[in-house]
């Protein structure tokens, strides 16, 4: 398929073999911003498409960290329809806005933040019938404050392992350097794995992966992306499980929640630039 031949460097540029003998990994996908309202060509229906019929495994399963509010997603009626139309496709919802636009929870006040939180606890708890359990923060930005609020919620933070970068640039929402940004990040979590200092849930290892579907170049390049994963791992030597991505709610939210990052002064790792840009604010 895109991307099954490697070449004879990339092979020879592979970590060494793991001394320990690690379970194998599994991808968590998860995909941050939607729904997208978009009429006709909807980036978020194609994800849930590719999601459940494609060359590799048949009904994945993600999870969605939504913006129940937007006023260009989930806060319309179409936007609506498709979080129902994602729960009932077997995917998880979690939580990331309920504010009118991409807001930044460090820079809303405590009475914003909370308020924001209830209305899209409530929200999801209406299309699910359970409240959220899991939260993505806006731009990846968060510290004790706003984890601590998390918490006084019911919610946990799952950051990312592999990010595709894939965040609407207004004008440029492509990628050429898909495998290159995959295989890189998946190779600096690789000693992590290899040491056996990854959580394991259900016999297997979780990769969290991360992408937008409110990108249309994401939404129609996805299959391709779901080649690269297999790819960069075989040519890792990371094995995948029997099923390289998850298809069960359950797991799935068993997988997030040993994932989640409970403590702002661990510095967990942040993908992209976000790690450079908010330590200069720090």
């Amino acid at each position: 398929m895109f991307a099954t031949l490697s070449s004879s460097f990339c092979n020879a540029a592979a970590a060494d073999a793991c001394p320990a003998n690690p379970a194998p990994i599994r991808f968590l996908l998860s995909f941050d911003d939607g729904p997208s309202a978009v009429q006709p060509d909807n980036p978020t229906e194609k994800v849930l498409k590719v999601l459940q019929t494609n060359p590799y495994q048949a009904n994945i399963k993600a999870i969605f960290f939504t913006q129940t509010r937007a006023v260009n997603g989930g806060g319309t009626e179409f936007g609506r329809s498709l979080l129902k139309k994602e729960v009932e496709a077997g995917h998880l919802l979690a939580f990331h806005t309920a504010t009118p636009r991409h807001s930044n929870h460090r820079y809303l006040n405590e009475q914003e933040l909370i308020a924001s939180l209830e209305l899209g606890i409530a929200d999801l708890t209406d299309i699910t019938g359970t409240p959220p359990k899991l939260v993505r923060p806006p731009f990846w930005n968060f510290d004790a404050r706003t984890l601590g609020i998390y918490h006084s919620h019911g919610l946990r933070m799952l950051l990312t392992d592999l990010s595709a970068n894939d965040g609407i640039i207004y004008g440029i929402n492509f990628s050429l350097t898909k495998r290159k940004n995959m295989r890189k990040l998946l190779l600096t979590l690789r000693p992590e794995w290899c040491q056996n200092a990854m959580p394991v849930v259900d016999g297997v290892t979780p990769i969290v992966v991360t992408f937008h579907d409110i990108n249309p170049y994401t939404a129609n390049h996805l299959e391709e992306y779901l080649d690269i994963l297999l790819d960069v791992a075989r040519e890792l030597e990371m094995p995948t499980s029997s099923k390289a991505f998850y298809d069960d709610k359950a797991e799935i939210e068993r997988a997030a929640l040993a994932r989640a990052a409970d403590d702002a002064g661990s510095k967990p790792h942040l993908p992209g630039i976000w790690e450079w840009f908010w330590g200069l604010f720090s």
